[in-house]
């Protein structure tokens, strides 16, 4: 059985001081769609009990979601989150970076998840990302040195989500930009908070929440390949 780690972000605060930290539907949503064939941990940079943006809990009520939040597995593995500097990348099949602003404020920039997504990536393993989450990968580089994203097809929370979500200026980059300046190829879905989900090779990326489900299936389909 393929085994899987989940990185959910550590921080709990925006630029400007707001509640953030990971989005539930974009953890709760690919879980349950992989969780029956792999073996899932979890891990944040600081370990246990990684904050949940409390607007995502608010603000989806759906059943995966609703479960996610009372699932005693899940609360057990949320107790014990590993810390990200004891994680070993030959452990695992694939990493799987879960949105909210949270990751664009410490995952970006953290030396210990860079190292980590670099290793997933040269050891041609699965490396992905949901919305926000993709901001944890803007310092992963391939064997030479270079950016993961150069000539990639990548997606993300677009400027325009961003804009409209009244966040540009709470978090220190905008993912469409700053991976598209890396040398990534941009794609969107046709309308804002559309889901959108890109597969380059083993790079698999998701939108926003509404991809967070169809990011977990194109996981799956890889780990099956």
């Amino acid at each position: 059985m393929p085994s899987v780690l989940f990185v959910f972000t550590s921080a709990n605060q925006t630029l400007k001081g707001k509640q953030t930290g990971w989005y539930l539907p974009e953890a709760a949503h690919p879980y349950y769609i992989l969780s029956p064939h792999v073996k899932v941990d979890f891990a944040s940079p600081k370990g246990p009990n990684p904050p949940i943006d409390e607007y995502s809990v608010q603000a989806f009520k759906d059943e995966d979601s609703v479960k996610f939040l009372n699932d005693e597995v899940v609360q057990t593995k949320l107790a014990n989150a590993k810390k990200l500097s004891d994680i070993d990348q030959k452990d695992y099949d694939a990493i799987l970076y879960v949105g909210g602003h949270g990751p664009v404020l410490d995952l970006a920039t953290d030396p210990v998840n860079i190292k980590l997504a670099s290793e997933f990536y040269q050891s041609g393993k699965v490396v992905s990302a949901v919305c926000h989450g993709t901001g944890a990968l803007v310092g992963a580089t391939d064997a030479s040195g270079k950016s993961i994203w150069a000539g990639r097809k990548f997606t993300g929370f677009s400027n325009a989500e961003e804009e409209i979500a009244q966040m540009v200026d709470e978090i220190p980059f905008l993912l469409e930009t700053k991976i598209s300046e890396l040398g990534g190829k941009y794609e969107k879905a046709a309308e804002p908070f559309g889901a959108k989900v890109v597969v380059d090779g083993k790079l698999i990326t998701g939108q926003n929440p509404a991809s967070a489900a169809g990011w977990g299936q194109a996981i799956l389909a890889e780990l099956k390949a």
